[in-house]
């Protein structure tokens, strides 16, 4: 007599998975409301994971998890595409107790995360569109190329300074024009080092290539129907032009993510380290956590900004009274990104001298 294996539905039910990411593997954890259900390797493949899910768990809703990383958000994209509910996280908000971070392992990780996915303990990241994320790719490229750039001019500086040449005056101020990189080209100095300088220049040649290409494809990017509005408003702000619009709008994508200022504050590392305990209170430096490319070019922006805003100048002028310029600027910072998020918010021109 046949006997007829019948599988259980798991109709309205939820399954909770936690994936450890990695290169050549993941690390699964399947949760479900009450248990913990299996824990395997798997080859890093999102339809393998599907077959597995619709095979073991048929008619569940899905709920998966995974920490930032290498793999971005495209592994959240095709899970997504498939009908799973995937989150991607911040790997310092996970929840982890202190056995946890003395043995840790590809499976206590997995596990961590699917746990905490059904406990609800975790808050997604933003998780921006595919074009936007190509765009700020372009605008990332970019800043690396000019940060090598940088690196190469600083190694000749110092090869000029081992070998004891020095600049003449007449390149005072007009350090890397066309005449004095023709200079370096005519130095008097021996095979080898002159190699090694034919090098270096060689490879600054090519970073100042790339970097006029890059430059040219922002420039085209920045007058297409979908930042060229914002890109005119943003550029009516002192101290920001082409380059850092379009850094801010691919960094920060849609604006009305952030509720209030100081959600906006926190993804820009604006705010400070802070520890309360009974009645001691501490605040320290600026959190290390944040949009480092954010973070940057706002500071940047804003040392240029108050000299040209009497409101940014005068709320400068009160902070150094009692803190550090390197601090008191990070104030301004605060009041420029205001000014920012009112300009994209409202589509409103910019006025200088405004308190805000």
């Amino acid at each position: 007599m046949n006997r007829v294996k019948l599988q259980r539905s798991f109709e309205g039910e939820d399954i909770y998975i936690g994936i450890d990411v990695h290169l050549k593997s993941w690390k699964v954890s399947v949760f479900s409301q009450e248990f913990e259900l299996k824990t395997f390797t798997q080859p890093p493949d999102s339809s393998l994971l599907m077959v597995f899910l619709k095979k073991h768990y048929p008619g569940a809703t899905y709920h998966c998890v995974y920490e930032a990383g290498f793999s971005g958000f495209s592994t959240q994209r095709r899970l997504a595409s498939m009908g799973i509910n995937c989150l991607v996280i911040h790997p310092a908000d996970v929840p982890t107790m202190d056995k946890e971070k003395k043995h840790k392992s590809d499976r206590i990780d997995s596990r961590k995360l699917g746990r905490s996915l059904k406990n609800g303990d975790l808050n997604a990241i933003y998780v921006p569109d595919q074009q936007i994320e190509q765009d700020r790719a372009l605008l990332r490229t970019r800043d690396r190329i000019v940060r090598n750039r940088t690196r190469v001019k600083n190694r000749i500086k110092f090869f000029l300074m081992f070998f004891g040449v020095e600049i003449p005056d007449e390149f005072s101020g007009k350090i890397w024009s066309k005449g004095f990189l023709e200079w370096l080209n005519t130095l008097s100095l021996g095979k080898s080092a002159k190699h090694s300088m034919k090098v270096y220049l060689s490879e600054l040649n090519h970073l100042e290539v790339l970097g006029k290409e890059l430059n040219k494809n922002i420039r085209g990017l920045a007058r297409s129907e979908k930042y060229v509005k914002k890109v005119n408003l943003l550029m009516g702000i002192p101290s920001i032009g082409m380059i850092s619009a379009m850094t801010l709008l691919t960094e920060i994508g849609d604006i009305n993510r952030f509720k209030s200022l100081k959600s906006l504050c926190c993804y820009f590392g604006l705010v400070p380290n802070s520890r309360s305990s009974g009645e001691t209170s501490h605040v320290g430096r600026i959190t290390r956590r944040g949009n480092s490319y954010l973070k940057f070019i706002l500071v940047e922006c804003a040392w240029t900004a108050m000299r040209k805003d009497p409101a940014l100048l005068l709320a400068y002028k009160s902070a150094i009274v009692h803190i550090e310029p390197n601090k008191a600027i990070i104030k301004v910072a605060r009041k420029l990104l205001n000014r920012i998020r009112f300009v994209l918010k409202n589509e409103k021109e910019y006025e200088a001298g405004v308190i805000q």
